[in-house]
């Protein structure tokens, strides 16, 4: 077991408390495996009606995973461990959304990447004042993955597009207005909110209960824009789209598009586009798991971490460079079946 997840029963819930503080509680493959010891213990458990994963000291709900770790893998170890990292915490995903009885995440903070992956599979969202929600894998040769793929491309007007190619932040409100979160509430209540879900009251009653008037959602004034540039599935269409716009969110959003991985954009389209047609959720993450187990190893990832984390110059040398040299072949190539024995399988 890890003390970086906090594990306990109030009454009848069950807590995993996430307890990475300094690191924003970024997940470990330690930390995704005693979650889900914890879940499949709870799951035939009858004193256990409802499990909450929040976050313990410091800010943040979970900043995503152990990018360091991925990276290392992909420079040391040919992507084994970080394979290892993506099936085990994919199972994790999966547990959670197939999971019998009510998860409440509360996501108070920064929720980014797998962060998502823990909370927007739960049966309840909780968004707050606090909270800062994103998926921002494109800065560092990655996609939306632990089920971006499923939820994104299932928004309406196109957000899924937008938010996974820009990696754009979004607050507690406009998680709300999105469908993003199933509630919103002051974090000031969080503590009533848990008290009473512990002491055995329904938890959607509970969270509708306590519910706070949402703030007016900045990115809805946005929402005819969004859905016009970004209607289209392939990546040049919408840089063009939005190159013909003289206003100055389409040139602050082209500006965003331009310093993110060619390469990843094209993968973001096609993971969303192939998304639609999956029939299970296990199927979307079978499809992730492939994406994951190829851009781990490429260039990009290595140099984007490196730009961003590493060094922190801001200045990767994406390769392929730009939109155009990136093939339908190289693309078709991320997406291929796995060898027979390798592919992802749930729990």
């Amino acid at each position: 077991m890890t003390d970086e997840v906090l594990i306990r029963r109030e009454g009848s819930a069950a807590f995993l408390s996430l307890n990475r503080p300094k690191a924003l509680h970024a997940l470990t493959l330690e930390m995704c495996h005693a979650m889900t010891a914890a879940l499949l213990e709870w799951r035939d458990d009858p004193a256990v009606h409802t499990v909450v994963i929040d976050h313990a000291e410091g800010r943040g709900f979970c900043s995503g995973g152990d990018i360091a770790v991925l990276r290392n893998s992909a420079l040391n170890d040919g992507g084994v461990s970080g394979r290892q990292f993506f099936f085990d915490e994919y199972r994790l995903n999966h547990l959670i959304f197939t999971y019998e009885k009510p998860i409440v995440a509360f996501m108070d903070g920064i929720t980014m990447g797998g962060g998502v992956g823990i909370a927007q599979h739960a049966r309840f969202q909780v968004a707050t004042e606090h909270t800062r929600y994103a998926m921002p894998e494109t800065d560092i040769g990655l996609f939306p993955d632990v089920g971006g793929g499923w939820f994104l491309s299932r928004l309406p007007g196109r957000l899924g597009q937008f938010l996974a190619l820009t990696g754009a932040r979004i607050d507690g409100a406009e998680c709300k207005w999105a469908g993003l979160a199933s509630h919103y509430l002051l974090s000031e209540t969080l503590v009533e909110a848990k008290a009473r879900i512990a002491a055995g009251h329904e938890p959607g009653g509970v969270l509708s209960a306590l519910a706070a008037k949402c703030p007016e959602a900045k990115i809805q004034s946005h929402a005819g824009q969004i859905a016009r540039h970004f209607a289209s599935d392939r990546y040049e269409d919408i840089l063009a789209s939005l190159d013909s716009d003289d206003s100055d969110w389409a040139a602050r959003e082209l500006a965003i598009l331009r310093g993110k991985s060619p390469q990843a954009c094209k993968v973001v389209l096609r993971q969303l586009h192939d998304s639609l047609a999956c029939e299970t959720f296990a199927e979307n993450m079978a499809m992730e798991y492939r994406i994951g187990s190829r851009v781990l190893i490429l260039p990009d990832f290595a140099e984007g971490v490196r730009a961003v984390i590493v060094d922190k110059d801001r200045a990767p040398k994406w390769n392929p460079a730009t939109p155009e040299a990136v093939t339908e072949a190289q693309i078709d190539r991320i997406f291929a079946p796995l060898p027979a024995g390798e592919e992802w399988t749930p729990l």
